[in-house]
C-alpha cells in the first residue's frame, strides 16, 4: 500500500535530511568557486528542472543576484535536431558536453530508474549522468525507492522514499525547495 502524501514527506524528513544538507553545501560551494547548476529530467522532472532553475535564476523568497542554473530542456529547437539526428538518447548529454566544465553541478531527476543503452529507459539521462562525470562535474540524483542503477551514477543520491510518482513529485519539490532557500540565504 502507498503511504499518503503527508507520511512520505514525514518520511523523507526522518531519513534523507543529511543528503539534502550535502546537496546544498555542494550547490552553495560551487556556486561560490563560480560553477554552475545543470539540472535535467523527463515529462514532471523537466518541469521541476525548470521550476528550480527559475527559483535559482530570479529568486526563491529574497532579493539577491541571480544564481547559474540551467535547465537542459526547455530550448525546442535543440532538444528536437538532437532527438532526430542523434537520438533522443543525447538530448542531455549534448548540453552537458558544450557547457560543462569541471566542478559544474548536474543534477538529474527521475522518479523511476535509468538504462545506459540508447533505447533504455530513461537513457537521456543516464547518457548525461555519464558525460558529466567524464568532465569531472559532480552528479546529484533527485530519485526514489524505484531507482537502481542510477544510484551508482552520481556522488550524492537524494532518494524520495516512495514509489509512487505523484507522491515523489511532491517529496521532490519539496526537496527543491529546501534546497533554494538554504543556498540562497547562504549566497545572498
Amino acid at each position: 500500500m502507498f503511504l499518503d502524501s503527508a507520511a512520505v514527506k514525514e518520511k523523507a524528513a526522518e531519513t534523507i535530511t543529511s543528503e539534502v544538507a550535502q546537496a546544498i553545501e555542494m550547490i552553495v560551494a560551487a556556486i561560490k568557486d563560480g560553477k554552475k547548476i545543470m539540472i535535467f529530467g523527463n515529462g514532471g522532472s523537466a518541469a521541476d528542472a525548470q521550476h528550480f532553475t527559475g527559483e535559482f535564476v530570479n529568486k526563491f523568497k529574497i532579493e539577491r543576484d541571480p544564481l547559474p542554473a540551467m535547465a537542459l530542456h526547455p530550448d525546442t529547437s535543440v532538444l528536437t535536431a538532437i532527438a532526430n539526428d542523434d537520438g533522443y538518447f543525447d538530448v542531455f548529454r549534448k548540453w552537458i558536453t558544450a557547457f560543462g566544465q569541471p566542478g559544474d553541478i548536474a543534477i538529474a531527476i527521475t522518479t523511476s530508474d535509468v538504462e545506459l543503452k540508447e533505447d533504455g529507459h530513461s537513457a537521456n539521462i543516464a547518457y548525461a549522468l555519464k558525460e558529466a562525470r567524464g568532465k569531472k562535474m559532480k552528479t546529484i540524483g533527485l530519485l526514489s525507492d524505484k531507482s537502481v542503477d542510477v544510484v551508482k551514477m552520481v556522488d550524492l543520491a537524494i532518494k524520495a522514499p516512495s514509489k509512487d510518482t505523484p507522491r515523489i513529485q511532491e517529496c521532490h519539490e519539496v526537496i527543491l525547495h529546501t534546497i533554494c532557500e538554504i543556498a540562497e540565504a547562504e549566497l545572498k
